[in-house]
């Protein structure tokens, strides 16, 4: 009697089936319309399944935050949940304060109807009380100070560095020890978009020092769900 050789060979491919001497005449070979699943289909199938939301090995982002809801899909890296634990800190402090927003969106004049309105539009859609700069900041201003002014009305506030911010930075150069103090809350995150952490150091090299977000390594839409999820505190956090 034929003896099967997928213990040995394993029957990967119909190819595979059709050489080995038992299963070759009990499905009829090769052009038989009868077939296993093959390993293939099952791992590319088990891969579609693990990769559901944001959730990507290869660029490091396998975890969920603390304060992330039970059913979240967005997963982070390390060094990311790093940045925001301290972050969340001050969240979960200034949440009960009265007439407070959710975040401060600061970014360059000639992102307001690009990239800024697109972070912004993001963070509305996922239920954020958004401080937008292109609304709240006087043009002619200095950004610092109005960055001072909406921290003080805000959980926490977002900087989207890119190209044209680090233009306007380097044009009206940056107030070290003002950024200083900005950054030493723990309330402040940059969202690089555009443009590199490295790019962002030559110009502030203290906003620079300060990890955040990269749409490099993710989406803006799912930076726009880190954001909300960052700000978001109630008992559903914890379930």
């Amino acid at each position: 009697m034929a003896r099967c050789t997928a213990p040995s060979r394993g029957h990967r491919t119909a190819s595979g089936r059709a050489n080995c001497p038992a299963c070759s005449s009990r499905y009829g070979g090769y052009g038989s319309r009868y077939s296993y699943p093959s390993y293939d289909n099952y791992y590319s199938s088990s891969s579609r399944t693990s990769s559901s939301g944001n959730y990507n090995i290869s660029k490091g982002r396998t975890r969920k935050a603390s304060w992330s809801k039970s059913s979240s899909t967005i997963y982070y890296t390390s060094a990311e949940i790093n940045t925001l634990t301290p972050v969340r800190k001050v969240v979960e402090k200034r949440a009960e304060k009265p007439d407070i927003r959710d975040i401060f969106l600061c970014h360059a004049w000639d992102d307001r109807k690009e990239s800024a309105l697109e972070l912004y539009n993001l963070l509305q859609s996922n239920g954020v009380n958004v401080w937008f700069s292109e609304k709240d900041i006087p043009l002619g201003t200095s950004f610092l100070r109005e960055i001072d002014k909406g921290l003080a009305k805000s959980k926490i506030g977002i900087v989207l560095v890119t190209p044209n911010f680090l233009k306007r930075v380097q044009n009206e150069g940056v107030a070290e020890k003002e950024l200083s103090a900005l950054l030493a809350t723990d309330q402040l995150v940059p969202i690089v978009h555009n443009t590199t952490y490295d790019e962002l150091r030559d110009v502030s090299p203290l906003l620079g020092s300060r990890n955040g977000l990269d749409t490099q390594e993710d989406t803006m839409e799912n930076v726009a769900k880190k954001l909300a999820e960052l700000i978001t505190v109630n008992e559903n956090n914890y379930s």
